[in-house]
């Protein structure tokens, strides 16, 4: 089923996977984590590049980065806002808070909510796109956590990939407007809209969602969605491209491109673009990829090539984005209404298919479907996670 919700361009749809009503106890709010204080620094950086070979000479470069910040995630506190709106729009439904790399630990959330009688939570996760790192990733950790636990753990269910709901897109809407009234009249005609999302590596991509490339296409109609309603309200089709950031790896494993940097200075290189706005569209807050990696590198990349820099803001604690989760968690309440989407993508699954966004790294136990509940090396317990499910790459910055 299709139609218009009213809003201009809204699709509601059933999508795929089941849509059979669930009963709901509590939701788990899961992030990536970020340190709190400069002894935070390094032990988080270790945490997050924890069997990878990461040198500590490497990570030192990097905590660099927050000392500009008083060594201090801003990702944390973005977080205890989200959960404060998320606690008033939902009560009485309870909500907690977990990390993968940082305190709360999901370990700490899981264990906190069977203490707590929680017999089935939905979780939010506060990564726009799907991928290894972004969602599967996720529910190996919440499988692990799970079973750290013990038999009386929680079961856990995962709300869809949001990328293209309206209360996600429309207040990126309203940002990238915002952001393109504070530039200069004599500037604003040759304003190129540049999206942004982390890069990751590009088997990951290959592998991402159920058959694989989903998220550069989630990507590109996410910014899509962005573009289309800001030329409606703006009545001017301003152009706009799809960029990367904050790759990380070894230099021979070959990342998503364009990196950020690379298309500034080629715009920078043309007669027609003068002004630039930088629409974080992959990330939900204004964490360390936005303020440094944006605020600051891409913002000097910009300048050094003429061109005015934008930012626009992140959705933060939209009041449209807060009544869009509980949307998401209304659909497995009930299971029988609308499940709004604004790309011709559609309203994404509810439960992620067998090997979805697995790579040969996988643990199979994580997948949340039946079938794939199946011990490993890694784990001897069989996880009844329903679809357990962040943020979108094996990130060293937060």
């Amino acid at each position: 089923m299709s139609g218009d919700s009213g809003i201009t361009g809204v699709r509601i749809g059933s999508g795929p996977g089941p849509v059979d009503p669930v009963g709901i106890d509590a939701l788990l709010l899961v992030s990536f984590g970020g340190p709190e204080a400069p002894e935070d620094v390094m032990p988080f950086l270790r945490n997050v590049t924890r069997g990878r070979g990461v040198p500590d000479d490497r990570l030192a470069e990097v905590a660099e980065h927050y000392r500009r910040f008083g060594g201090r995630s801003p990702i944390n506190d973005q977080n205890r806002a989200l959960l404060a709106a998320l606690e008033a729009e939902l009560a009485p439904l309870p909500v907690y808070w977990g990390n993968r790399n940082w305190s709360p630990f999901l370990g700490d959330a899981l264990e906190r909510m069977r203490r707590d009688g929680v017999g089935r939570a939905a979780c939010f996760v506060t990564s726009v796109f799907a991928s290894y790192s972004g969602c599967r990733q996720y529910r190996e950790n919440l499988a692990d956590a799970r079973a750290a636990a013990g038999p009386a753990a929680p079961k856990l269910i995962k709300l869809r990939h949001y990328f293209d709901h309206p209360g996600f897109v429309l207040p990126m809407v309203d940002h990238v407007v915002d952001a393109l009234g504070t530039i200069p009249e004599p500037a604003r005609e040759g304003t190129r809209l540049l999206f942004v999302a982390h890069s990751i590596p590009v088997a990951q991509s290959v592998a991402s969602g159920p058959d694989g490339d989903v998220y550069p296409r989630q990507f590109a109609a996410a910014a899509t969605a962005v573009a289309d309603r800001v030329a409606a309200r703006t009545g001017h089709r301003y152009r706009h491209d799809l960029a990367y950031v904050s790759r990380s790896g070894p230099p021979g494993v070959p990342w998503l491109t364009p990196d950020i940097g690379d298309q500034l200075a080629a715009f920078g290189a043309t007669d027609t673009i003068t002004a630039v706005v930088v629409v974080p569209i992959g990330f939900v807050s204004d964490h360390m990829e936005v303020v440094y990696d944006l605020d600051v590198e891409a913002a000097a990349r910009a300048r050094a090539a003429g061109l005015v820099f934008r930012r626009a803001a992140t959705v933060g604690i939209d009041r449209r984005f807060v009544v869009m989760v509980r949307e998401l968690l209304d659909e497995r309440r009930y299971g029988d209404g609308p499940r709004l989407a604004v790309s011709e993508l559609g309203p994404s699954h509810d439960v992620c298919p067998l090997r979805c966004c697995a790579d040969r790294t996988c643990r199979p136990a994580a997948a949340g479907t039946p079938a794939d509940e199946e011990p490993t090396r890694h784990t001897t317990t069989r996880f009844d996670i329903a679809n357990v499910a962040g943020d979108e790459s094996r990130r060293t910055r937060r």
